[in-house]
């Protein structure tokens, strides 16, 4: 059986998700980068970068740019809207990122692009391999749903059209998972997409990222930079890593 997240990011995708924008994108460059203080020749990755809208402007600013996605029709979208900046697009896996150990200054997982999995160990895989391709003293970033805010303010059915399509969007909480269920209507023709996140709390989340060795040193809870608390929309994990981390395992730094 297909997972969902290998049918959902096609072409619909682009239209489902067309609201979100590039102004968007830079506006949240610009409130994460001073905070994780890494320097212009940078190389970053950004993990699971759909249409690569953060990773331009990210290259804009001077950074050495890999983003790695799973969906080829995202990847060819980014690649054809990459403005002639230098970045690398990569087709691959999360759970098993295709680079050497120590790779990377800094690695930035932006919209909600953890806990597609339903078992918590996949998940977690995720992170160690973010924490193995990160440089010892490299910087992270985690944009994930708030559980407790998602929970009580989610909306469970919004339509709207875009031109002759209409676009239909269903959610509903089913114990650990937030699902979505999105219909496509063009003409007689529907077409039905499926998402699944397992939701995770700031405490749940945070303890399986120190696992991974990784240091978490701030929770924001979104792009104004407030702290976070539990009537936040995000959870936005910055850190860092403190051990070196390879695929056989960890140890400490000396």
């Amino acid at each position: 059986m297909t997972a969902w997240y290998e049918q959902s990011f096609g072409e619909d995708y682009l239209l489902v998700y067309k609201h979100r924008s590039q102004r968007e994108a830079s506006e949240q460059v610009e409130a994460i980068l001073p905070l994780l203080q890494v320097k212009p020749g940078s190389r970053i990755l950004d993990l699971c970068c759909g249409t690569g809208r953060h990773a331009v402007e990210l290259a804009a600013k001077g950074y050495e740019v890999t983003g790695l996605d799973l969906s080829d029709v995202l990847l060819s979208y980014a690649r054809r809207h990459s403005r002639c900046l230098p970045v690398t697009y990569v087709k691959g896996d999360m759970r098993a990122l295709p680079f050497p150990d120590e790779m990377f200054d800094a690695v930035l997982n932006w919209f909600t692009s953890f806990g597609y999995f339903a078992e918590d160990r996949e998940n977690e895989k995720v992170l160690s391999e973010i924490a193995r391709v990160l440089a010892p003293g490299g910087k992270f970033f985690i944009d994930f749903l708030n559980r407790a805010y998602t929970v009580k303010h989610l909306i469970p059915v919004s339509e709207r059209e875009e031109g002759d399509i209409r676009i239909r969007e269903e959610r509903f909480v089913d114990g650990d998972y937030v699902k979505k269920k999105i219909t496509v209507a063009e003409g007689s023709t529907h077409r039905t997409y499926f998402e699944r996140v397992k939701m995770y709390s700031k405490d749940e989340l945070q303890a399986m990222i120190e696992r991974s060795g990784l240091k978490v040193d701030r929770i924001l809870g979104g792009y104004d930079k407030m702290d976070y608390t539990e009537e936040a929309p995000r959870m936005l994990f910055l850190g860092r890593k403190d051990r070196r981390v390879t695929k056989g395992g960890s140890q400490w730094k000396d």
